[in-house]
């Protein structure tokens, strides 16, 4: 019997000491994180308005490049226009979802959260989150939020950038100086759709709001389109309607 060479002993020797699994071939770029993949993995319900004054504000979202979404809380503003920028990236039709706001306290300082400014103004998305996970999926949303497809800043974080291939959504705009807006509305680029969102009533900065004032300037224009919802479109809960009523009657 001819001798084996040194390399075809090493060979064997190596085989003899191999587990059961160890002849699976493993392919380590399946595990890089696509978010692309993990979206056509997970199949949610078709998003649905709930009342017809929601129906009326998806359908501008979708005809506008800008639209105004202003109104008391709980009326479903924030929740149509996350659903909506998830089905945008779920469709391929644009590249990223943006969503920011400013970072305005209702009485509390973010100087004293744990963390560093993303950490701290991690609690402000969680709205989104909790509706992007619900289209999306719970792993696509921590993977675009990985690889940029889904970006979170506060307002100021926006200055000297431009919006291309995305959905953009400005919420709690009621915060929002007038210089503020302005700064964020001339980032507007191409294939770009924008939703600002606010309750005028509910500013936490009084007069200085710019919401109204952009509301005013800009209403007439074509592709912006302003929606105001009602204390009766309400989808939260009844007692909302009737706390607000209290407290603005």
């Amino acid at each position: 019997m001819a001798k084996r060479s040194t390399a075809e002993r090493k060979a064997i020797k190596h085989s003899r000491k191999r587990g059961p699994h160890d002849s699976v071939v493993i392919d380590m770029q399946s595990y890089a994180p696509h978010i692309d993949t993990q979206i056509h993995q997970y199949r949610a319900t078709p998003f649905k308005a709930r009342t017809s004054s929601q129906n009326q504000y998806v359908a501008a979202i979708k005809a506008h490049k800008l639209t105004f979404g202003i109104g008391p809380a709980g009326t479903g503003k924030s929740y149509c226009a996350g659903a909506l920028a998830a089905e945008e990236l779920e469709a391929r039709r644009i590249e990223r979802i943006i969503i920011s706001r400013p970072a305005v306290e209702a009485g509390e300082s973010m100087g004293f959260l744990p963390g560093d400014l993303h950490e701290k103004f991690d609690p402000y998305f969680d709205a989104f989150r909790d509706c992007l996970n619900e289209r999306l999926g719970r792993g696509a949303v921590d993977c675009g939020l990985k690889n940029g497809r889904i970006v979170v800043s506060p307002l100021a974080y926006l200055r000297g950038k431009t919006f291309n291939d995305a959905f953009v959504v400005l919420d709690e705009a009621q915060n929002c100086t007038r210089a503020q807006l302005k700064m964020f509305l001339t980032r507007i680029g191409e294939n770009c759709r924008v939703v600002v969102n606010g309750d005028i009533k509910q500013s936490d900065i009084g007069n200085a709001s710019g919401l109204q004032d952009a509301i005013d300037r800009l209403r007439g224009v074509a592709s912006v389109y302003v929606h105001e919802f009602c204390r009766d479109d309400i989808v939260r809960s009844g007692l909302v309607k009737d706390i607000l009523i209290r407290y603005e009657d």
